[in-house]
This record gives C-alpha cells, sequence and structure tokens, in this order.
C-alpha cells in the first residue's frame, strides 16, 4: 500500500487525490503481480521437486527469507525519502561478531545481544544519517564509504578469528532453532518488525511525511516538513534494525566470521526495488519489499534445488532488478502525462 501526505489544498493538492490514486492502484498491482510470480514459482518447483514443500523446506525457506526481510523493511523507509544504504550488510557483519565477542563465554541473555546488535547498528546510522541530511553528502558516497570503513574496522578487529556456536548462549541460540506452535521464531520476528513499520508508515503523520520528502523535497520543505531530522531518523532506522538482523544473524548460524552478509547490500536494494518501493523514492511499502526479499530468497532455493548453478541467481536478481526500474520509469512517466492531460481538461 502506498502511502503520501496530504498537502495544503492548492491548485497542485487538488490533483494530488488523483495522483495518489493512480499511484496506489498501479503498485497494488506490482506488489500483486510479484505475490503471483512468487506463488507460481513454488508450485512450478514443487512439481519439480515435490520435497520442496516438505515440512524441514518450508522451515528452510522461512528462515533464509527472515533477515533478509528485515533489511528490505529498514531500506524501504530510506529509499521512500529519495536515498540509499548501502552499508546495512557491513553493519550486519560488524554487529553479529560484536554480538558473538560479547556473549561467547558468558550467560548473557538473548534480550541483552539483541539490545547491543541493535544499539552498534543505531550509532552507524546515525554517522551516515548524520552526514547525508546535515553535511549534504550525497548518500551514495556516504553509505559507500560507510560500508568500507566498517568492514575495515570488522576484519581489523576479527584479525582472522571467527565466533563459535560452541561458545555462543543457549538462549542466543535458541531465537535461530527455536519456534512458536510449530513456526520458527525468526520469521515471526521478522514479521512483528514489518506490521510495525507498515503501520508506522501509514498512520503517523512523520511516516506519511518521509513519503513527501520523497516525491518532493522542494514541496516538503515548503509544507515546514523537517526534512534533514526525518532523513536522520529515517538512517537510523535503518541501521538499528540493520544491527537488530546482525544479532539475529548469530543466532541463525552460531559461528560468525569478519565478512558475515558480506555483498548484501545489493541483494537488499534489488529485493527493495523489485518490491515496487521506486529507487526515486516517493512511493512503495515495506510490504512489496519483503515480498520482493521473499521472492530472490524463493528463486535461489529454487535453483539449489533444481540443481542450477548458482550463477544464475545473480543474472535473474540484475534482470529483475532492471525490469523493476524500467516499469518504475514507465510507470512514473505515463502517470505524469496522464494527470497533465486530466489537468487540462
Amino acid at each position: 500500500m502506498t502511502t503520501a501526505l496530504e498537502k495544503p489544498p492548492t491548485a497542485q493538492a487538488q490533483r494530488s487525490p488523483s495522483a495518489r490514486s493512480l499511484a496506489d492502484t498501479v503498485f497494488r498491482a506490482r506488489e500483486l503481480s510479484i505475490g503471483g510470480a512468487l506463488l507460481l514459482l513454488i508450485i512450478a518447483t514443487w512439481i519439480s521437486n515435490p520435497s520442496f514443500l516438505d515440512d524441514q523446506g518450508v522451515k528452510d525457506l522461512l528462515l533464509n527469507s527472515s533477515i533478509l526481510v528485515l533489511l528490505a523493511v529498514g531500506q524501504s523507509v530510506v529509499v521512500v525519502t529519495r536515498n540509499i544504504d548501502l552499508s546495512v550488510g557491513s553493519v550486519v557483519g560488524l554487529t553479529a561478531f560484536a554480538c558473538g565477542h560479547f556473549a561467547s563465554g558468558t550467560d548473557h541473555s538473548a534480550v541483552t545481544v539483541l539490545l547491543l546488535g541493535t544499539g552498534l547498528g543505531l550509532v552507524c546510522g546515525l554517522v551516515s544519517g548524520a552526514l547525508v541530511s546535515f553535511g549534504r553528502v550525497p548518500a551514495l558516497v556516504v553509505t559507500l564509504g560507510m560500508l568500507y570503513v566498517i568492514q575495515g574496522i570488522d576484519h581489523a578487529w576479527a584479525h582472522g578469528r571467527q565466533i563459535n556456536a560452541a561458545n555462543v548462549p543457549d538462549g542466543v541460540l535458541s531465537l535461530g532453532s527455536g519456534s512458536v506452535l510449530g513456526v520458527p521464531c525468526l520469521p515471526l520476528i521478522s514479521a512483528v518488525v514489518l506490521a510495525g513499520t507498515a503501520y508506522f508508515l501509514r498512520t503517523y503523520r512523520s511516516g506519511r511525511e518521509l513519503y513527501a520528502i520523497g516525491s518532493s523535497p522542494e514541496a516538503a520543505r515548503l509544507a515546514g516538513i523537517p526534512i534533514r531530522r526525518r532523513v536522520l531518523a529515517a538512517y537510523a532506522f535503518s541501521g538499528a534494525v540493520a544491527g537488530f538482523a546482525g544479532a539475529l544473524w548469530l543466532a541463525r548460524f552460531g559461528t560468525v566470521v569478519a565478512d558475515a552478509a558480506n555483498g548484501w547490500e545489493l541483494t537488499v536494494v534489488s529485493a527493495v526495488v523489485v518490491g515496487g518501493v521506486a529507487i526515486t523514492g516517493g512511493t512503495g511499502s515495506v510490504w512489496g519489499a519483503a515480498l520482493g526479499a521473499l521472492l530472490l530468497t524463493t528463486i535461489g532455493s529454487a535453483l539449489v534445488v533444481l540443481k542450477v548453478d548458482s550463477f544464475w541467481q545473480q543474472a535473474i536478481t540484475g534482470v529483475l532488478l532492471l525490469l523493476a526500474i524500467t516499469t518504475d520509469r514507465v510507470v512514473q512517466v505515463r502517470t505524469t502525462s496522464a494527470l497533465r492531460k486530466k489537468s487540462r481538461r
């Protein structure tokens, strides 16, 4: 569901309901098409290999997609403001190793470890957000630089060491292996974060203002929206979610090395854009981003089940990304043209 901020009753604002209605229709159709493609992929893979949807297969699919869904949710909040965060993968790696180092050989609770990971990620997000919003440095430059800085810190700290699952407290590992009523804990946690973020973006004024910033920064400024603070908050949220995901990475895998989640930033961006969040900002939803993450994860799992070379996963992801960006551009041009014709009439 696409969200937009209500504007003052100007001539431009009088056309905004039509614009929102058209955009809502287009992106709802986009999310439905992704859901349909996901369903067809699952059915086709199941027909080829029935074990794909047995109990363990479904559990693995949910677990494999949980962390990517979380990262896609955080990234979506940044992208709707017409920005990007390429540092999320390195934040996951740093916080996973930091949480493992902190918890190894101790009896720290899972809550303490999760808070540590979230706090470290929040600091990283605040640094990136401050440079983008107050330093006026392009988001691509800032977050790419942060990616390498964080990776350098992580490798220097790890110095070839790794965290072993045998040293991680059982309470932490139980998050990755435990379940509630037969449903693994990690997908449930991801679903709660997803639903909470979607509710905030749709219901609260500050959430709707993020869409207004992405739609038109100049109009948002004239409307009195605190753009710098909102962008800073978006990056802080993305960093906190990435840090939280890093702690869950430790719970999921137990064994952590310095390059955990290396390269995931591009997968996360692909999931968000494929899911209907326009790279130019202002439109899309976290629900669509989650569907994009599920689709990419399912493609990877299906290729493994069908014994297809993993190279094709990257190729397919690239094709989907290009198609999504092209579709967004075509929709944007046609929407603008349709609204201009309607205003002339």
